[in-house]
């Protein structure tokens, strides 16, 4: 039997982004458990067996489910309304955060004088670099030097990708192309074959930044066509069936990493409004984004406190630690953000279905 319509699906009351996010967040936690400690992410069974860490599919969900919010965002309220949106819900949390680790944890963490590391050039670079550019392989003078990885905000790079995304929401919304669902569908398309070609013509050669610059915009689009096709698609597990089959078997050829990553964005939107939403914890609080920015540097600090035990083995307490200071950011910081859009707006409500950057 076929699926309901996304349309029809997004009209229910409930539906699991929320969860899915708060599940995807936990999943770079864990996947960062096993780099953390080595410096190798390729340790981690998921790469060996599908190509991709657990983090890199965890960020994958994320684009697509944030190609598909935020441009039903956008679409649903209007111009003005989206930009402040998409500014309110990143620019506090990454701000505070930014903040918080290079002034709190590193001036805690550091093997400097306090006064010594105030003073210390690279503590205002790092600042200048993580603002302005989200720089995520920045260090700070005297932290984390024996960790196999210096960078105390390793994670906030896809932040770049994330705005970069939501400025073309904003240009195909000027532009009336969020009535379309043709534009959307030759925006995949070309992404797609951009990315197998690259991958056909350098194979391994391939620089991971170029991959990335293919793959992640490919989901996000991959989401938002889903938004902009809703009333012709349907939320099916068949079709997401047959997408997994043929990653599988096109899985030694360069149509794979296309296949896996639009498999994955169909998977996504099929776990949040499918028959499976109903059983996604849905949390009142939004921790995903908190969970994302806190828990690289909370994983690093207990490396560089407890070098001896694998990073496994810190996941459990690298987690208790993280999830309260998740939850003081949605409530200290993030929720008080959404209000102030809310009240700018002539709103009295807001909800937790604003998405975050990953």
């Amino acid at each position: 039997m076929a699926g309901p319509t996304v349309a029809a699906a997004l009209e229910r009351r409930r539906n699991g982004f929320t969860g899915l996010r708060l599940a995807l967040a936990l999943a770079v936690v864990v996947s960062h458990a096993f780099s953390v400690a080595t410096g190798a992410a390729g340790d981690e069974p998921l790469a060996r067996l599908t190509g991709y860490t657990l983090g890199e599919h965890a960020v994958n969900g994320f684009f697509a489910v944030s190609g598909f919010l935020v441009t039903m965002s956008c679409d649903r309220r209007g111009i003005r309304d989206y930009a402040l949106a998409r500014t309110l819900r990143i620019l506090p949390g990454f701000v505070a955060a930014t903040l918080l680790v290079s002034l709190g944890l590193g001036a805690a963490m550091t093997r400097l004088p306090l006064a010594e590391y105030l003073r210390d050039p690279g503590l205002w670079s790092f600042l200048r670099g993580t603002l302005t550019t989200f720089k995520s392989n920045a260090a700070l003078p005297g932290v984390f030097e024996a960790n196999p990885y210096r960078a105390p905000l390793g994670t906030i790079w896809t932040l770049k990708y994330e705005v970069l995304c939501y400025l073309g929401v904003l240009v195909a919304a000027l532009c009336g192309l969020l009535r379309r669902w043709i534009p959307a569908l030759l925006i995949v398309a070309a992404l797609a074959v951009a990315l197998t070609a690259a991958i056909a013509l350098r194979g391994p050669d391939l620089p991971k930044g170029l991959e990335t610059a293919l793959r992640l915009p490919l989901i996000f689009s991959a989401g938002a066509g889903l938004y902009l096709w809703r009333d012709r698609l349907r939320v099916s597990g068949g079709a997401l069936a047959c997408l997994v089959v043929a990653a599988v078997i096109l899985a030694k050829t360069p149509a794979y990493p296309a296949l896996l990553f639009l498999a994955e964005a169909y998977g996504a939107v099929w776990l949040a409004l499918g028959p499976m939403a109903r059983r996604l914890f849905d949390p009142k609080a939004d921790l995903s984004y908190g969970i994302y920015l806190y828990g690289w540097p909370i994983q690093q600090s207990l490396h560089a406190l407890w070098p001896e035990p694998s990073g496994f083995a810190l996941l459990a307490p690298a987690l208790a630690l993280t999830l309260p200071v998740a939850v003081l950011s949605w409530y200290g910081i993030e929720r008080p953000a959404l209000a102030l859009k809310a009240r700018a707006l002539g709103r009295r409500r807001i909800g937790t279905i604003e998405p975050a950057g990953p």
